[in-house]
């Protein structure tokens, strides 16, 4: 008998602790305070999150897939935080291929994402038009990398700004091998690190969320523990020398894992990132269902049809 194909589903909550500070036993304590996002639909999730706080008002940039397309594209989900009330999907950038992480940030007044867009084989920097989260207009500023890379998390540090990223490639490329590149402004040009990969382990090697600098002042990274399966979890490496000519990098032995928040979604976790007091993550669950070869199926037959 053939099997039913494995699906799995992300949804995203908001934990109020600072990434800085978060353990797995803290993040098990504060399970029960987890505010967690509405869902996306039928055959439909929301992964990636990444936020921007305007007052009461905590933006929340998504992935939203749909496995009938197997395509997504990224939304915005606004959470009041006087009431715990999310306000509805609002579109924020759509392309003619597959987008997700939506990384955030802001850098002279000026809102910026770069989102994964490897299917463009490139890693582009896009600008908010109006200038606030709020935005509903996006302009791609410029490619920052000419490379099919995914999760490209940014950090300014010392004067100097950092990629962490992870390329496309034979053998599951990307879930084992860390790379970066610097600049001198955020526009570039960016010039890959020539100790790349900076670390080649399944354990931790995929950018999992936002970089930070710990108490020590080291740069600490999120990554994807690969070693069960994609996105089964999440643990932060450390680098204990970063600068153009040499890294020195480490895992840390703690690991994030989904029970630690929801029991209905344990399967995985593979995005910490931060926002001021808050911490967003997603977590998984695999569902099988014969449906799923139903609308595997459907979108076969539109792309022979030139429908897709």
């Amino acid at each position: 008998m053939v099997k039913r194909p494995k699906s799995d589903f992300w949804t995203v909550g908001i934990v109020p602790e600072r990434l800085d500070r978060l353990t797995p036993q803290r993040l098990r304590e504060l399970r029960e305070r987890i505010v967690w996002m509405p869902p996306a639909g039928d055959w439909c999730y929301y992964a990636d999150p990444f936020a921007m706080r305007e007052g009461d008002q905590l933006h929340v940039f998504v992935e939203h897939f749909d496995y009938r397309t197997k395509r997504a594209d990224l939304q915005r989900l606004t959470l009041d935080l006087r009431d715990g009330r999310w306000g509805a999907p609002e579109p924020v950038l759509r392309q003619p291929f597959h987008l997700s992480y939506p990384f955030v940030f802001e850098d002279e007044g000026q809102v910026w994402m770069v989102p994964e867009s490897s299917q463009a084989e490139e890693v582009a920097l896009y600008r908010a038009v109006d200038g606030h989260a709020r935005s509903t207009r996006w302009e791609r500023v410029r490619a920052l990398l000419p490379v099919r890379a995914v999760d490209a998390s940014l950090l300014k540090h010392d004067g100097r700004w950092w990629m962490f990223y992870a390329l496309i490639g034979p053998d599951k490329q990307d879930q084992r091998e860390l790379h970066v590149a610097f600049a001198d402004s955020l526009q570039g040009p960016w010039t890959p690190h020539a100790a790349n990969p900076v670390r080649s382990a399944n354990d931790g090697a995929r950018p999992a969320g936002t970089p930070f600098i710990d108490a020590q002042g080291h740069v600490t990274l999120p990554v994807q523990d690969s070693r069960t399966s994609y996105g089964g979890a999440a643990r932060w490496v450390r680098f204990d020398r970063l600068t153009p000519d040499t890294v020195e990098v480490r895992a840390l032995p703690e690991t994030f894992t989904g029970d630690l928040a929801h029991d209905g979604f344990a399967s995985g976790l593979h995005t910490m990132s931060a926002c001021g007091d808050f911490t967003l993550i997603d977590v998984k669950r695999i569902e099988r269902s014969r449906h799923r070869q139903w609308l595997d199926w459907k979108r076969r037959v539109r792309r022979w049809l030139g429908k897709a």
